[in-house]
């Protein structure tokens, strides 16, 4: 079949959207864009009836219907499209929606055209749209890049994590799905394009969904005594939104899941580009060296290792208008975990090979208390301030039995230790920030200033108990007894300026200026136990303080016209850490450190839109880490006494430089995407953890600068529809080589690693009532070393996984999972292969399909054993821990609003 597509007056309209559709409900056949000069064609079609919808920007949607001649060709000739005025464009709206339209890189999705079951989530919608993807954890791609972040009426309305909107909103709540390359929020703000996109996509919702509430409560009960619950319950409008959540289960769903998590915190939770700190390198300029103290959930699903005890709840407020954002939320976790773990351990030396193993056992509680608070005000058109409170309270305690053995020559015993250590630990953090943003009313004239001072005390107590015995030399025979008393305070005080000045029509110039001043104080007391009490340990005890300093101003200039943008820019940046060491607060024998470290770094980028959906990028950079304060204190951690930590003074800072690149290519008639790009990093002073080994096989292990470790790699991928919105292909391609060098009992151990990898998908998604998803991928790993080259091994892996659900007579669903991993090492004799299936089937009840009874069978095979294994710079190591396996779970759902089931990807619910 084929025509052209004009105008009234008979002239072509290019790239026009085509699109073949059946009359009886309006699924999409086929589709695909007119040439230059409006011509368009559909080959190897069915000799049934069509529906021809065509769209172009500006003008009336055609639609007819289209019956083939019995020749091998229809040819429909000129097919005229009516220029939109205001008294035609009502009918548009009520009755001339296409599938989709293509506006430039914009596809522009209906989802009545792309059926799914009824009560589908956005996730089961975005698998039947032509170029998207989601993998089995929900990740999502579009057009072959990672979906960085997710808007529902243009608002950030689940956070950072795209999936989590995708997973928990209906299907049947959208209106339309765009998908597009979105400006960085940096860009954003200064209204000067950098050049650099993340891809977008935007959830309309209908006028029938936004406002109401929705929610769900679950409850099951399964084999081995194994529970779970959750409720959640959302309302929201235009302005204002409520959430809360609660659940708890033995079913290892740790801390909490990603979804519920998004859920809970909701609109304008997470905004990018907050951070205050303005100029080039992101993180690589200087590092917090401290946890974070937003929610830090465990993202894994059943499998996760050991056995976990878990509850947790909370509640989430948002308003929102157009000059005023505000969020409040606070949320309470809590895990209670028990490990068990049988390891072992080839360590090589320059010319020998030693054993170890480990048997270990882990019982630990940690509770977290999380407050937030965020407000965002728009003061004028030029004017916006935003203020950022984040703060952690946590408690916790843990219980470590250890029973380990050293062997040499063979199964010759050299040493061994049992440790029993335990631990009890309180901290408080707290993280704020005022943020300024004005922008002049010269196009591209901005400034910005952020203040922002954070918190982290912790103070906390451990009882270290250990027996060691060194059958070498009886003599070094040794049993620890300590208490250990540590209190920890930091405090950080930072700012940055940030102002930008468009100096012609093309070029623009910035400026910026980053400060942080960083306080540490360690007191950290370390008695021996004795039968006539405590005695202080005066090698172990010490009290210090630490204070960094941080400057760094830069410039950059940026270039920008017709797509092509590059900046050139450099920074002077200076870290000056000083620092006090003593064995205690009285102590007169104070030892000091005072280093001052200054870098000039240079940074190089270009990104060239070539039009057509083409993009070429390229960036050059160098990023500087300090040293931690933990790698700085001269201070020997003796918890494990066959493995001693200790501290480096005279650290100087790692230097890396960074150089990327690649192209992508993006057919929006196929719905082919292309993309290829390339990486190489080099270290200088790089800081590794260096080991030396005694003649008791004792390791300690000190943190010093060695210069040469590199990585370089590629990767390719393509995908391609082989029957459009039925049947999609992608492969991909790729290797790593990368160098890591530290030193060994004084000898340098270069660890090479060659990796080269293969993978294939394939999606085939035929109906509403059948979908099937399939991955494999292929690893060859080959790892030499330098020193004892007798160790170098060959590691090779894959992966096969599929998903495959049926809608079954009745209001059945039927899903089955299964992830195949093997693992095979030449060197050891070691070849693994692990099938976990996981089987549901569920029935929806009640009236208007509000609830649903689930039967679940995770790890039919029972094969969830807990191995792991581990090639690094001087050892291979096995791993096995004790974890939850097979087990049968039966639940029921209800659905607050009426939201039926799906054929979907099973969430273990």
């Amino acid at each position: 079949m084929k025509g052209i597509v004009t105008d009234t007056s008979g002239n072509g309209l290019p790239e026009a959207t085509v699109m073949l559709l059946l009359p009886k409900d309006s699924s999409l056949i086929n589709f695909g864009r007119a040439a230059k000069d409006g011509s368009f064609e559909f080959k190897n079609l069915k000799r049934i009836s069509y529906l021809l919808k065509i769209s172009y920007v500006g003008y009336l949607p055609y639609q007819h219907q289209v019956i083939p001649n019995d020749g091998e060709v229809t040819n429909l000739g000129k097919l005229g499209m009516k220029f939109l005025n205001q008294d035609l464009y009502e009918v548009v709206i009520k009755t001339a929606r296409a599938p989709l339209s293509i506006r430039g890189d914009t596809v522009e999705y209906d989802p009545r055209a792309f059926k799914v079951p009824p009560g589908a989530t956005v996730e089961d919608l975005l698998r039947k749209l032509p170029g998207m993807q989601v993998d089995a954890d929900g990740n999502i791609k579009a057009q072959g890049e990672t979906v960085k972040r997710v808007t529902v009426d243009g608002k950030r309305f689940f956070g950072d994590d795209p999936k989590m909107a995708t997973k928990n909103l209906p299907a049947e709540a959208i209106n339309k799905v765009q998908v597009f390359n979105g400006k960085t929020e940096q860009a954003k703000a200064t209204g000067v394009d950098d050049g650099k996109r993340e891809k977008t996509v935007n959830l309309e919702l209908k006028d029938s969904h936004k406002k109401g509430g929705f929610g769900k409560a679950i409850a099951g009960v399964g084999s081995d005594s194994r529970l779970e619950g959750k409720v959640s319950y959302n309302r929201f409008d235009d302005k204002q939104q409520f959430s809360v959540l609660g659940f708890g289960n033995n079913t290892n769903q740790s801390g909490i899941a990603r979804n519920d998590y998004q859920d809970f915190k909701g609109s304008q939770s997470f905004n990018w580009g907050d951070d205050g700190d303005f100029g080039f390198g992101g993180g690589n300029r200087f590092s917090s060296d401290g946890e974070s103290i937003t929610i830090q959930p465990n993202w894994g699903g059943n499998n996760s290792q050991g056995f976990t005890k878990n509850w947790a709840g909370g509640g989430n407020y948002n308003f929102d208008t157009k000059k005023t954002k505000v969020s409040a939320s606070y949320f309470y976790n809590s895990t209670d975990a028990l490990t068990n773990v049988m390891s072992s351990r080839d360590n090589f030396l320059n010319n020998t090979t030693y054993k170890s193993t480990d048997v270990n056992k882990t019982s630990a509680f940690s509770g977290n208390h999380r407050p937030s608070l965020r407000i965002e005000k728009v003061l004028d058109s030029l004017n916006t301030i935003v203020l950022i409170s984040n703060s952690r309270i946590n408690n916790g305690d843990s219980d470590y039995d250890s029973f380990q053995q050293y062997y040499r020559s063979g199964d010759t015993l050299s040493n061994r230790s049992t440790i029993n250590n335990s631990s009890l630990y309180n901290s408080f953090a707290m993280s704020n920030l005022l943020l300024y943003r004005h922008k002049f009313k010269k196009k591209g004239r901005n400034f910005a200033a952020s203040i922002g001072y954070n918190i982290n005390n912790s103070d906390g107590s451990s009882n270290q108990n250990s027996m060691n015995e060194f059958f070498l030399d009886p003599t070094q025979n040794s049993t620890i007894r300590q208490q250990n008393k540590t209190k920890s305070d930091r405090n950080q005080l930072k700012g940055s300026l940030s102002y930008i000045e468009p100096f012609a029509k093309k070029f623009s110039w910035e400026t910026f200026y980053n400060f942080s001043l960083r306080k540490d104080k360690v007191d950290r007391n370390v008695f021996d136990v004795k039968d006539s009490g405590l005695e202080p340990n005066q090698l172990l005890t010490r009290y210090y303080t630490n204070e960094i300093n941080y400057n760094r101003i830069g410039t950059s200039v940026r270039y920008s016209n017709n797509g092509l943008n590059i900046s050139i820019g450099g920074a002077a940046q200076q870290f000056d850490l000083k620092g006090k060491f003593a064995q205690d607060q009285t102590s007169v024998d104070i030892t000091k450190v005072n280093r001052t470290y200054f870098k000039v770094v240079p940074s190089v980028s270009l990104n060239y839109d070539l039009k057509r959906n083409r993009y070429l990028y390229m960036e050059y950079m160098q990023g500087i880490q300090e040293p931690s304060i933990k790698d700085l204190q001269p201070v020997v951690d003796n918890s494990n006494p066959l493995n001693i930590v200790v501290g480096n003074p005279n650290l100087t800072p790692e230097l890396r430089h960074n150089i990327y690149g690649g192209y992508q290519f993006f057919n929006p008639a196929s719905f082919t995407y292309l993309f290829v790009n390339a990486q190489y990093n080099y270290y200088v002073d790089q800081i590794v953890y260096n080991k030396t080994i005694d003649a008791n096989l004792v390791t300690t292990t000190k943190p010093m600068n060695v210069t040469g470790g590199f990585n370089y790699g590629s990767s390719i991928g393509v995908s391609y529809p082989l029957i459009k919105t039925k049947l999609t292909m992608g492969l991909n391609t790729g290797f790593n080589l990368s160098q890591n060098p530290i030193y060994i009992n004084n000898v340098i151990n270069k660890t090479k690693t060659d990796s080269y990898n293969f993978g294939t998908r394939l999606d085939f998604t035929p109906s509403d009532i059948f979908t099937f998803y399939t991955n494999a991928y292929w690893n060859i790993a080959n790892t030499s070393y330098s020193i004892n080259t007798s160790q170098n091994q060959k590691v090779l892996s894959a992966n096969y996984s599929g998903d495959m659900n049926i809608k079954l007579p009745k209001e059945i669903y039927f899903n089955a999972k299964l992830n195949f991993n093997t693992y095979a090492n030449n060197q050891f004799g070691f070849s693994q292969k692990q099938p976990i299936l996981n089987l549901s089937v569920a029935r929806i009840v009640l009236k208007n399909k509000r609830g649903e009874i689930r039967f679940t069978a995770n790890d039919v095979f029972k094969r969830n054993l807990g191995i792991t294994q581990n090639a690094t710079s001087n050892y291979y190591s096995e791993t096995r821990v004790r974890t939850l396996s097979r087990y049968y779970m039966l639940s029921f759902t209800y659905n607050m609003r009426g939201m039926s089931a799906s054929v979907k990807r099973s969430n273990g619910f």
